[in-house]
C-alpha cells in the first residue's frame, strides 16, 4: 500500500512540473531583436550632450549605428560659414564612434540615416536592432557588441558596452563602463544603461 501511494504522489509531481516546464521554455524564446535604453539628462552648456549608439561584429568593425546625435556629424554653421562635421572641429566628440566607423569614410548622406537630433529634453532614450546591418541584410550569426558612448563634458567620455549572441534567448546583458575623465557636474548624463534581447 505505501508503495502505491509513492508511484502516485511520484506521478503527481511529474505531472505538477510539466506545465511549468512548458512555460519555462516559452519564456526563453530565441531572440529576435535587441533593445537599447538609457536615462538621458540634458547638460547645460557647449562640450556636452553629444552620444552614438552603435552594434559591432566580432572583428569590431560597425555593423549598423543605430543613432549619433546631430552636432557630431553635421556640426553647426558660425559666422555665415558652412558647417563642419562636429567631430572634425570638437575631436572629442564621441571620439570612439568617429574612429570605429571610419566616419571620415562616410559621405554626407550616409551619415544622415542614423543621426537624430541632440534631445532637448531629459527622459529615457530607447533603440532597437533588428539583427541586419546598414544596408538592411540579416547580420551572420555569431557574437556581437552594442556599444553606447556619451561625451559628458569636452574630453571626458564614457562607453557602456555588451556582448551578445544572435542565438542567445530572451534576457538581459550585462553592460559595462569605461570612463576616461571623471566629471562630477556631468556624471548623470547617461545613466541606467540597460540592453535587453527579446
Amino acid at each position: 500500500m505505501k508503495q502505491k501511494k509513492l508511484i502516485i504522489a511520484v506521478l503527481t509531481a511529474v505531472l505538477l512540473a510539466v506545465p511549468s516546464m512548458v512555460q519555462a521554455k516559452s519564456v526563453q524564446a530565441k531572440a529576435k531583436m535587441l533593445e537599447v535604453s538609457f536615462d538621458y539628462q540634458r547638460q547645460p552648456g557647449p562640450g556636452s550632450n553629444q552620444y552614438a549608439v552603435w552594434i559591432e561584429n566580432e572583428k569590431g568593425e560597425v555593423v549598423r549605428t543605430l543613432f549619433v546625435t546631430s552636432y557630431t556629424t553635421k556640426g553647426r554653421a558660425r559666422g555665415g560659414q558652412q558647417p563642419q562635421r562636429g567631430y572634425i572641429v570638437r575631436p572629442a566628440c564621441v571620439p570612439t564612434w568617429v574612429k570605429t566607423v571610419i566616419a571620415d569614410e562616410l559621405t554626407d548622406q550616409q551619415l544622415d540615416a542614423v543621426t537624430g537630433a541632440t534631445p532637448q529634453a531629459s527622459g529615457t532614450q530607447t533603440f532597437t536592432w533588428d539583427f541586419k546591418d546598414q544596408q538592411g541584410k540579416t547580420v551572420p550569426k555569431g557574437n556581437y557588441k552594442v556599444v553606447v558612448e556619451a561625451t559628458l563634458f569636452n574630453d571626458s567620455d564614457i562607453i557602456y558596452s555588451g556582448t551578445f549572441s544572435t542565438k542567445d534567448k530572451t534576457g538581459d546583458i550585462t553592460i559595462t563602463s569605461e570612463l576616461t575623465k571623471h566629471d562630477e557636474r556631468h556624471k548623470d548624463m547617461v545613466t541606467n544603461v540597460k540592453a535587453m534581447l527579446k
